[in-house]
């Protein structure tokens, strides 16, 4: 069957495209989900203390507004259940195919259709939009005796809920954004916990709260406060974009509640002295947490900065010690610059995207892709953030995405093709601009590919890229007209 839009994945970006395209009179939509229920990442990780790092007032739809969070930052439960809330309200839950993962999409440029192929079957698409994103596949590092462990052993986003960590010996691979987020929690149950470092985060001081009942009423009853205080939280994030983008100097102030919050959590001088990055701040994501530190200078827990060199099947070994465990947890993150992998998609003439993109992913605007008509991509390279909400980044391409649907649709078009040159232009800005960012200024991050390319983060304000697609412009593709 053919459908007029099939969408790849239902997390934010999913939803939310989904329910634009209603509200635009789209109505034949399939969303194909591979698990078993929506949500992305906030389905994904379920960890202890897994919350966002963006303030609640930006972490939510702008036509959906959520006036009774429960706290500054909010956790992995409601965020979900926001996301839940969001599906059945404007009825686009019906549109999701669960337990359906797509293995191949070949564009059919004679019939100007997407065929899709997968695990439940095939079907059709004059459109093709992935929602992917890019925290979606968790990477396991390459150690050597990775799978020789006969204990207790997970990824954070595959969180083992049915394994005890009372009075078990632990070892955490891994210190990034999860990490400081779970080692807290398991520290003060295990009875060992051991946190294999191989850089050190910066970590700053969280200034979470909880949100009153009275505080929520008057969030919820009085006009224009919850819009107030969402472009107020807009405009603080927002502003810290000048020292990510061209002034890395302007860090002083964030390096500084970094340096607070690592003497106050942590007395030892040795210790602190392990946990100063050896790199500029924003280089690598900044992590947010008022007992990481704390949780670090517990007797039980053990920071090991030596390089892990293999592990055994009772534990983790270093060149100078082993370590005996019961279970072994990586928060090792994410095959972030792959994005549509392990998929296969094919364009005009048969070319594959791997091959398009073997020397990093490139896309006009993160959106669309040369070669590959009525593909559009959210959360596409060159559009996350360092400093602001993802969600407003997201809504921007859905708008975008809807002009290029409505397009087709008013101009009788069976397909358009965003320009190589168009295409070349943006990219080449992209890494110009990128060179004055703190992304490139001496660390290897996710953000980069294996060569050192930057390839995931807007340089830019969000402001800016809300601007820059605002509309479609047609002088940017080719077309086809239906028959």
């Amino acid at each position: 069957m053919t459908h007029s839009v099939v969408i790849i994945g239902s997390g934010f970006g999913g939803i939310g495209m989904a329910i634009g395209l209603r509200k635009a009179g789209v109505h034949d939509v399939v969303i194909l989900e591979r698990a078993e229920g929506l949500g992305g990442t906030w389905r994904d990780n379920t960890y202890p203390g897994a919350a966002c790092d963006v303030p609640s007032p930006l972490y939510s739809f702008s036509f959906e507004r959520k006036t009774d969070w429960s706290r500054r930052f909010p956790p992995q439960a409601e965020i979900l259940d926001y996301l839940w809330h969001c599906a059945r309200k404007y009825r686009v839950l019906e549109k999701v195919r669960f337990g359906t993962e797509v293995t191949e999409a070949r564009f059919d440029e004679d019939a100007a259709l997407w065929r899709i192929s997968t695990s439940g079957g095939d079907l059709e698409a004059r459109v093709l939009v992935s929602a992917c994103g890019q925290l979606n596949r968790p990477v396991l590092p390459e150690i050597e005796g990775r799978d020789s462990f006969a204990g207790t052993s997970f990824h954070s986003a595959r969180w083992d809920h049915g394994a005890d960590l009372r009075g078990k010996r632990v070892a955490v691979i891994g210190t990034g954004a999860s990490a400081v987020q779970f080692v807290p929690e398991i520290a003060k149950e295990a009875a060992e916990v051991r946190l294999f470092q191989r850089s050190a985060p910066y970590v700053i001081d969280k200034p979470d709260r909880v949100y009153r009942a009275w505080q929520q009423a008057v969030m919820k009853n009085v006009p224009g406060l919850w819009e107030l205080n969402r472009a107020y939280t807009y405009a603080a994030y927002e502003a810290r974009a000048l020292g990510f983008i061209k002034y890395p100097r302007l860090m002083a102030m964030l390096e500084k509640r970094f340096k607070n919050a690592l003497h106050d959590g942590v007395d030892d001088p040795v210790l602190r002295d392990a946990l100063v990055p050896g790199y500029p701040m924003g280089c690598k994501r900044i992590l947010i947490s008022n007992d990481y530190y704390p949780a670090l200078a517990r007797p039980n827990v053990d920071l090991v900065t030596d390089p892990i060199e293999r592990i055994t099947p009772s534990g983790v070994a270093t060149a100078g010690r082993a370590y005996d465990v019961d279970v072994i947890v990586y928060g090792t993150g994410f095959r972030t610059t792959e994005f549509l992998s392990p998929m296969k998609i094919a364009g005009r003439g048969g070319r594959e995207l791997n091959e398009a993109w073997r020397d990093g992913a490139q896309a006009h605007l993160g959106i669309t892709v040369s070669g590959f008509p009525n593909l559009f991509l959210l959360y596409g390279p060159y559009t996350n953030l360092g400093h602001n909400s993802i969600i407003y980044m997201l809504e921007s391409q859905s708008r975008y995405i809807l002009g290029c649907v409505e397009a087709l649709r008013g101009a009788g078009l069976a397909w358009i093709d965003v320009r190589p040159d168009v295409q070349d232009a943006f990219t080449r800005e992209m890494r110009e601009r990128m060179r004055t960012t703190v992304w490139e200024a001496g660390c290897q991050s996710w953000y980069m590919t294996a060569d050192g390319t930057v390839v995931n983060n807007w340089p830019g304000f969000t402001l800016a890229y809300r601007r820059a697609t605002r509309r479609p412009d047609p002088r940017h593709f080719t077309a086809r007209r239906a028959f």
